[in-house]
């Protein structure tokens, strides 16, 4: 009986201890997480820290672009969407941004379009050596460019070339292929641009997938479009002067509401999106 009370006054004892060591660790941990220590204090109490420490924390968003002047000058140039085929006003996003742009103290006026129905980054690179389509470049200070879509989907050509959706051929391995050799393009012609006019706010109008409501290309399509913004944006974000315009977005759901009857341009509604979005980004 003797030697059973000592093990239970030893039990008694060591759960006491270990009650009293759980109780310490807690407040301890609470103290730390309430006012943590950090680094050991200086002799003047203040706690020691670096030059980086102790430089404010940057935003984690792009700065902010250049204020527009009130005198807007716009230069068009690039395929059909800058063009604006498909909208059964000859509007397109250029001239509905344009005519949005006017007002509030501010003027805008359209200068030239120089946009070229089924024009690629390789057909557009060339003709930048133009000495006409650098003179309207020029004179412009906003400078809107819509280029890539023909690159990856062959222009409206893709539909009107096959009788079914099962015709459709649309490989990602072979489009997510042709990319880089695009993208360097089209990081040349951005920087082309730039060299002839060095002040001007470059517009970019980012690509949707003009296919995705078909089973078959829902999934190929999105890959390369989303890597092809993807790498756009990548190139504009070098420049303070330049702005990408997504449009993935706007299209995603609505393509039966934005989309022309050659199921690939858009129509008035979908022209008007893209405009909004412009001016938003603008303005």
């Amino acid at each position: 009986m003797k030697s059973s009370a000592w093990i239970w006054r030893i039990t008694a004892s060591v759960s006491v201890i270990v009650t009293i060591v759980l109780i310490l660790g807690f407040v301890y941990a609470f103290k730390d997480i309430n006012n943590p220590q950090g680094e050991p204090l200086l002799s003047g109490g203040e706690p020691e820290i670096s030059d980086e420490e102790a430089a404010p924390a940057k935003p984690d968003q792009a700065p902010s672009l250049p204020a527009l002047p009130k005198d807007l000058k716009v230069t068009a140039i690039g395929d059909s969407l800058a063009k604006g085929t498909g909208d059964n006003s000859g509007s397109g996003f250029v001239r509905r941004s344009v005519d949005q742009m006017n007002g509030d103290g501010r003027t805008a006026k359209l200068l030239a379009n120089l946009a070229i129905n089924g024009m690629t980054t390789e057909g557009l690179l060339p003709k930048l050596d133009d000495k006409g389509i650098q003179y309207a470049l020029k004179q412009a200070n906003v400078i809107m460019l819509s280029i890539g879509g023909n690159d990856i989907f062959q222009g409206s050509d893709l539909m009107e070339e096959a009788t079914s959706p099962d015709e459709l051929e649309l490989d990602p391995a072979k489009l997510m292929g042709a990319l880089p050799m695009a993208s360097e393009r089209l990081q040349a012609i951005l920087e082309k641009i730039r060299l002839i006019n060095p002040e001007a706010r470059i517009v970019y109008v980012g690509l949707y997938h003009p296919f995705s409501d078909l089973e078959e290309l829902l999934i190929p399509g999105n890959i390369v479009v989303s890597a092809w913004n993807q790498a756009a944006m990548e190139i504009v974000n070098r420049d303070p002067n330049m702005t990408l315009v997504p449009t993935f977005d706007l299209f995603q759901h609505k393509l039966g509401e934005y989309l022309s009857s050659d199921h690939f341009h858009p129509n008035g509604a979908g022209y008007q999106a893209i405009a909004d979005r412009i001016v938003q980004g603008m303005l």
